[in-house]
């Protein structure tokens, strides 16, 4: 069932995404060569419980062991920090965090490089970014989920990208995984109906390869088939009369990034 949130509530998951964007501002800072994927864990869940109230949402949701999700290379969504993943030069790493404040979720990620980064890997970041921005941009009381996913699309196969399918957005609030679904490929006028108080997770899943992908014996970690990059940005929105209020960068915006 999709949820309407009060302006309240909106509020709240507000302040629950400030603290998620200055923590993957903080992440984005620390990331070096030599650090591994735990010590990104350990930071993230100093910083979020050092605000009062503040929890990790992804700690313990569904049995997930960790704060964060960080993904490097290949890998898509849901990677387990680990000491034995040591970040190295040129890999690229994405990070998706959420924040549970006063019984409402805020959820964000980001992907950052490591020291210099290959000129491709960069080309798909920045492509991923706009995909985000073009899928925000879509996300309008009156419009439809598929009007997301249609922008989306178009912005990474335009660049030569693939467009995951197995994975979508979503709704969010005082549960983490809400209704609707919001995929990142499909038809203009299609899917839900977007109305003023829905609050969604945006989250372009870009490969620089086949979109296929496959689940790692961990049962968390989803990589590329093929063994191509990906890259993962995402932003928790809600739908006003104004536009897409994004919930979860530092200064907290009603507009677009």
């Amino acid at each position: 069932m999709i949820t309407i949130k009060s302006p309240r509530e909106i509020d709240t998951m507000a302040r629950a995404g400030h603290i998620v964007a200055e923590t993957l501002a903080l992440l984005a800072r620390t990331v070096k060569p030599g650090l591994s994927t735990e010590d990104l864990d350990r930071v993230a869940e100093e910083f979020i419980r050092s605000h009062p109230g503040a929890k990790p949402s992804f700690k313990g949701l569904y049995g997930f062991p960790k704060t964060l999700c960080t993904s490097i290379n290949e890998e898509i969504v849901h990677g387990i920090p680990s000491a034995r993943r040591v970040l190295r030069e040129g890999n690229i790493v994405s990070i998706d965090v959420g924040v549970l404040l006063d019984g409402l979720h805020a959820d964000s990620a980001t992907t950052v490089g490591v020291g210099e980064i290959s000129p491709e890997a960069q080309r798909l970041l920045r492509v991923t970014r706009e995909a985000l921005t073009a899928g925000i941009a879509q996300a309008r009381a009156g419009n439809h989920v598929g009007d997301i996913g249609h922008a989306v699309q178009q912005v990474a196969e335009a660049a030569g990208f693939g467009v995951v399918r197995e994975l979508v957005g979503h709704g969010i609030g005082t549960q983490f995984h809400e209704e609707p679904q919001v995929p990142n490929h499909g038809q203009p006028r299609r899917g839900p109906r977007l109305l003023e108080g829905m609050t969604i997770a945006i989250e372009p899943m870009i490969t620089a390869g086949h979109y296929g992908t496959r689940t790692l014996p961990d049962k968390w970690t989803v990589v590329t088939a093929d063994g191509s990059l990906s890259a993962h940005f995402e932003h928790t929105v809600a739908i006003t009369a104004n536009g897409a209020r994004i919930l979860t960068q530092q200064g907290d915006a009603a507009a677009s990034p």
